[in-house]
């Protein structure tokens, strides 16, 4: 659950060799700690991987910039060598920002703008990943209006259902993303983009969810993409190229997870494109894949201040200690919408104190502003002390808002045993600018 360079000492939580305690004093709380060794090492063990396993048919580690993107982080991408994914035109200007090369752009996304469209192509992407019909069009003219010849895939919806939460599962029909293979919409997708000499149609994409342990799901999505290249050979008598299998590999959240480690999946998804091409008499194609929330999740952790503690019966002699604490859902979405597990310790000091029944909770005014809805802590837990939740550097500032007009916590890279801050907080300045004033 912790990254790398975490360390406890006399129950004290160190970040490269820095106390919590020294954090909080310099950076304030609430505040996000990005481990920059654990997340470059990682995004490197990823893209030396995918290269290990398939060797001149490896294509493209992307980034997913959802998960937590930086002019910073755009940067750090830019230095390791891999690719990234965007799916908005704010994501894109972040990348091209952090200095990223267009050629490594993959852009996502199942209602992107003619602007979005426009500028991806004129600042030359490598890819823009197709998602309805309107979007062939839409790409297409682009294209022409830029004199181009647009690299396209087509995100396909192989009927998946991976064994997630129903919203972060996106590979079965019944969703907003992609073409579906059963009901023929997919290969009316083929027709059109062949339809547009602008467009250079490399391949085929599926995403099959997020928070997905071991490869069987990925597995099965080969076959059936596979399947498909074939029929698209037997069709035109030429293979597609690239093969984009996407992402979703889990991490730990709490005691018992084990975050997904590229060697865990990546021979079995070989594999499975070994036997895939055999079945099919197909090339081995370029195969890329798309781990966002498996970079960055275990390489980031947020700290918290404890404002108040409240003990609650909940029952006849049954007592909930009620922590407080000065963030909440604004930095950490994740638990009200999805139900999402997360663990906390103190972080500042050792307590011998008995374990007792409590609930970490935010400072919003909703009762659903919970960040841990049922955990263990000390029962000497008081105001003043420190609280770290480890695994938030995915969808935890990404995500964040300025609910009750709370103020963004800021991210604090660390390394080497130097702090400095790549986001900085909000304050009320920024609360107030959009702001007209009649």
């Amino acid at each position: 659950m912790w990254s790398k360079n975490v360390s406890f000492e006399s129950g004290v939580l160190h970040l490269s060799g820095i106390p919590a305690a020294k954090l909080a004093q310099e950076f304030g709380t609430p505040a996000f700690f990005l481990d920059e060794d654990a997340f470059k090492s990682r995004a490197i063990a990823w893209n030396n991987g995918l290269r290990d396993q398939f060797g001149d048919h490896a294509g493209t580690i992307f980034y997913a910039a959802k998960s937590f993107i930086s002019t910073s982080v755009a940067q750090w991408i830019e230095e390791i060598g891999i690719g990234i994914d965007v799916c908005t035109g704010g994501e894109l200007a972040v990348a091209l920002a952090g200095g990223i090369n267009p050629a490594r752009i993959e852009v996502h996304g199942n209602n992107k703008s003619v602007a979005e469209i426009d500028r991806a192509v004129a600042v030359g992407v490598k890819t823009i990943v197709m998602d309805s019909l309107f979007e062939i069009e839409r790409v297409a003219a682009a294209a022409k209006k830029h004199g181009k010849r647009q690299a396209v895939m087509l995100r396909l919806t192989p009927g998946i259902e991976a064994h997630t939460h129903e919203k972060i599962s996106t590979a079965h029909e019944d969703v907003k993303f992609g073409f579906s293979i059963a009901s023929g919409a997919a290969w009316s997708a083929v027709q059109k983009v062949r339809e547009h000499p602008e467009l250079e149609l490399r391949g085929v994409h599926c995403h099959i969810g997020s928070q997905i342990f071991g490869s069987d799901a990925h597995e099965i999505a080969t076959d059936r993409l596979m399947e498909f290249m074939a029929r698209y050979r037997d069709e035109y008598k030429v293979e597609l190229p690239e093969l984009d299998l996407g992402g979703g590999f889990g991490i730990a959240y709490v005691t018992g997870d084990v975050t997904v480690e590229p060697s865990d999946v990546l021979p079995a998804i070989g594999k499975a494109v070994d036997d895939a091409c055999k079945k099919y008499s197909l090339q081995i194609p370029l195969i890329s894949l798309e781990p966002g929330r498996n970079i960055v999740g275990p390489t980031m952790f947020t700290l918290y201040e404890v404002g108040t503690v409240k003990d609650v019966e909940i029952d006849s002699g049954v007592i909930r200690k009620y922590v407080s604490v000065d963030g909440g859902m604004s930095d950490n979405a994740r638990p009200a919408l999805y139900g999402a597990e997360y663990t906390a310790v103190i972080a500042q000091r050792l307590s011998s104190a008995p374990l007792t029944l409590s609930r970490l909770v935010g400072k919003h005014c909703e009762t659903g502003d919970i960040i841990i809805n049922e955990i263990q802590l000390p029962a000497d837990i008081a105001p003043g002390d420190l609280i770290a939740t480890p695994a938030t550097g995915a969808y935890g500032r990404s995500m964040a808002s300025n609910y009750n007009h709370v103020p963004r916590p800021p991210v604090v890279a660390v390394k080497d045993g130097k702090a400095r801050v790549i986001v900085r907080r909000e304050n009320e300045e920024d609360l107030l600018a959009l702001d007209v004033k009649e």
